[in-house]
């Protein structure tokens, strides 16, 4: 299949698939005689693959490792196991509680300016958002 036809049956724009390519996520096709790239019917899975990964948290070069794991045959000659991924997959966890954890602690920060805030016509002088912000962090 070709590029659009490939990015079409991925839901994908076809400029993705072209940047899946020059990142070594898809591997490049074989051309036709009229040098279109022909696309086998395996990179449809391939993009699911790496929307699904994206859509969980896992970053561009995280995904090209488990693409490997999963697609390439000669990848199980680096012996990875199942737990393996299972770490990895436990790090990603742990960096979106950490990143969960930095927003709930903006959330509260902001929280206590909001309800100190009288608002009003009030002039921005009184603001004590403003005057928060421009105090030195802890």
């Amino acid at each position: 299949m070709t590029r659009g036809e490939l990015a079409k049956c991925g839901q994908v724009n076809p400029e993705t698939i072209r940047y899946y390519e020059r990142n070594g996520l898809l591997p490049l096709p074989a051309r036709s005689e009229s040098n279109y790239r022909l696309f086998a019917p395996a990179a449809i899975q391939r993009i699911r693959f790496i929307k699904r990964a994206q859509a969980v948290g896992f970053s561009l070069d995280e995904i090209k490792t488990l693409l490997d794991l999963k697609f390439v045959p000669e990848a199980t000659v680096l012996q990875a196991t199942a737990g393996e991924v299972r770490a990895m997959v436990g790090t990603k966890i742990d960096e979106i509680d950490a990143k969960i954890a930095a927003l709930q602690a903006m959330r509260d920060e902001l929280t206590v300016l909001f309800d100190d805030c009288p608002g009003g016509d009030r002039p921005t002088e009184e603001c004590p958002i403003l005057e928060s912000f421009a105090q030195e962090p802890l």
